[in-house]
């Protein structure tokens, strides 16, 4: 490993963009659910506005108004509820993601050359056309001692000179023994260039 290299530790994007997804995915749940009527060829009753009085030759009985009112009032209280808890949850996996790095981080910065526990860990190259141009590769760790463990890994983008041009670190807490976990470290270098990952560091903790 070059003596001038300069680790830049990201967080793992994969992580962000399924949260992304997820509250999307929450968000349009009303919508879908509204437009849904419109794929029907029969008649479709809801109750999600009031009976225009046009239609009746008397008025409009109040306790219907009564329902149609209450009924908006609760598809209100379901969106808003909804939206909240999706912002609940990628707060909650965000500062997660958070913790973690940093206990990862930590792990690694007085670690003695590359840590013991390269050897229960390898990479995996992930193709671009899945990971929508970014550099990817999957951590495989695998826990090979008695004991549960944590594990913090950094890994080393390398461009076609062989300089480290990037870093990630990623890992795993409280493995079992015999366990294995999957993160993916990334690259956010231009998708342009030719880049290999190498385990730069893997330590217990």
């Amino acid at each position: 490993m070059s003596s001038t290299k300069r680790p830049i530790f990201h967080y793992t994007a994969g992580l962000v963009t399924a949260v992304a997804l997820f509250a999307a995915g929450v968000l349009g749940l009303s919508a879908c659910t509204s437009s849904a009527a419109g794929n029907f060829s029969g008649s479709v009753v809801t109750t999600s506005q009031p009976p225009s009085t046009a239609n009746f030759s008397g008025s409009v009985p109040s306790a219907l108004q009564s329902a149609a009112s209450a009924g908006q009032a609760s598809a209100a209280s379901v969106s808003a509820s909804s939206e909240a808890q999706a912002s609940a949850f990628a707060s909650s996996v965000a500062a997660e993601s958070a913790r973690t790095q940093a206990a990862y981080q930590a792990a690694l910065k007085n670690v003695s050359g590359r840590g013991d526990a390269v050897g229960d860990v390898f990479l995996t190259g992930l193709p671009k056309a899945q990971t929508g141009g970014l550099h990817a590769a999957v951590v495989n760790i695998t826990n090979h001692t008695g004991a549960t463990a944590s594990y913090a890994v950094q890994v080393d983008w390398t461009d076609t000179s062989g300089h480290v041009v990037d870093s990630d670190v990623v890992g795993t807490e409280h493995l079992a023994p015999g366990g294995k976990a999957t993160p993916i470290a990334f690259s956010t270098k231009d998708a342009d260039l030719t880049l290999v990952p190498t385990v730069a560091k893997a330590q217990r903790f």
